[in-house]
């Protein structure tokens, strides 16, 4: 099947991941940190202060995901997806209404829990049951969403706010939310039965079984796994965080620095949709290992770029790292583990990037306001990157041989 075939014959079921994913964009950290010098200003918040509150808000919804994540397991995704966006709406309305500490907090973890949480794990629940065989492309395709999002929102919003008031923009993309959901609805009327639960014959993971998460919590390939699941989170969301911070420590304009985000997107998407056939070809066994090489390398000489136009390179390999980190692990979980328990498995895989996203700019943060500027830190970031990549190339190596064989046929 040609790819163009598979998306005409598939996009009603392609079309819910991509709405869901770009409405993540605003629970996301590279959106929500567009706002960071405004909410610092309002609420009287040192970089250190704003990393901590963000921390504690995030870190909260990684918890709380761990025991909601399993509701994906019984709840279908015509259910799931408009509650979750509407959940996101409200959210943003907090936090146009936010008016102390406490209540910010509050936002932050309801944007992170619905947006970058629940959003994202319905999206990548969903097409991963619903395809097999290509289960890579529906991946890559699906995170399109939030690939746009990336791309055009910080811009847009870095503009507006020129404009118009930082609390209106959230008032307006509460709104945005609340326009898309009806969209949502003739699409999941469609809803493909997810037969990967009906028949787990051909959705078995490592010696034929369907794993649960207590089976997997017990093996070590998970825990070589969890180094990596933290990296792209924390430190990619550290980077979009502390965003004006990183303009002003390089001497660059905050609207300089946000237009070379389109490159982390586009080379996101190329990373993405070049890496779903492949995943569909070969598998993620020979792919995980080598997910974070390009934003070590990225994050490394970031440090020491002397101009935008040479950041810009550094910016593109951090974003093909992330275009595989979206498709990538998604698929591995289905591969190595099932699909039988996939939610539950996937909300503690998802907790564990969420929490990462709140240790990154807590202990950017932190370190900030001890007088170490994030670009002096991010050499120290890549070589955590390359250490990670390590472990996961361990873990595979001992785990790959456990594996069936590779299914061929997609179930509709």
């Amino acid at each position: 099947m040609s790819f163009l075939t598979f998306l005409r014959a598939n996009a009603p079921f392609l079309a819910v991941g991509v709405l869901l994913t770009f409405c993540s964009s605003f629970g996301q950290t590279f959106f929500i940190s567009v706002f960071a010098g405004n909410i610092r200003g309002e609420f009287a918040l040192t970089n250190g202060d704003w990393g901590l509150l963000y921390s504690i808000g995030t870190t909260a919804s990684a918890a709380v995901m761990i025991w909601t994540g399993i509701l994906t397991d019984t709840f279908r995704v015509r259910i799931l997806g408009p509650v979750v966006l509407a959940m996101l709406a409200l959210a943003c309305l907090s936090m146009w209404a936010a008016s102390g500490w406490w209540s910010l907090a509050f936002t932050i973890f309801a944007l992170r829990f619905a947006g970058q949480g629940m959003a994202t794990l319905v999206a990548t629940v969903a097409m991963a049951r619903w395809f097999v065989a290509s289960r890579g492309k529906a991946l890559s395709v699906s995170k399109i969403g939030v690939s746009l999002g990336e791309a055009f929102l910080p811009l847009i919003f870095v503009a507006l706010m020129a404009e118009i008031d930082w609390r209106t923009l959230w008032l307006i993309s509460g709104g945005i939310i609340v326009a898309l959901i009806p969209l949502l609805w003739p699409l999941l009327r469609l809803e493909r039965t997810p037969k990967s639960i009906a028949s787990d014959s051909q959705a078995v993971g490592m010696r034929g079984l369907q794993w649960t998460r207590k089976m997997m919590l017990s093996h070590p390939l998970y825990w070589l796994i969890v180094p990596m699941l933290i990296a792209p989170a924390a430190f990619s969301t550290a980077f979009f965080f502390h965003q004006v911070h990183l303009a002003e420590a390089k001497g660059w304009s905050h609207l300089g620095l946000v237009a070379t985000f389109p490159v982390f997107t586009a080379a996101a998407a190329v990373s993405m949709f070049t890496s779903g056939p492949i995943i569909d070809r070969v598998g993620t066994a020979r792919l995980m290992p080598i997910v974070l090489l390009p934003m070590g390398v990225g994050f490394a000489g970031f440090a020491f770029a002397p101009s935008l136009a040479t950041a810009t390179i550094f910016t593109g390999l951090m974003g093909l790292s992330q275009g595989l980190n979206s498709t990538v692990p998604a698929a591995f979980w289905a591969e190595f583990y099932g699909t039988r328990y996939l939610g539950g498995i996937k909300a503690l895989a998802a907790a564990v990037m969420v929490f990462g996203t709140a240790i990154g700019p807590a202990l950017t943060g932190i370190l900030i306001d001890a007088g170490i500027a994030f670009p002096q830190q991010m050499w120290g970031i890549g070589v955590y990157f390359f250490v990670a990549a390590g472990l996961v190339w361990i873990g595979i190596k001992g785990a790959r041989g456990s594996l069936p064989a590779q299914v061929d046929v997609e179930r509709a």
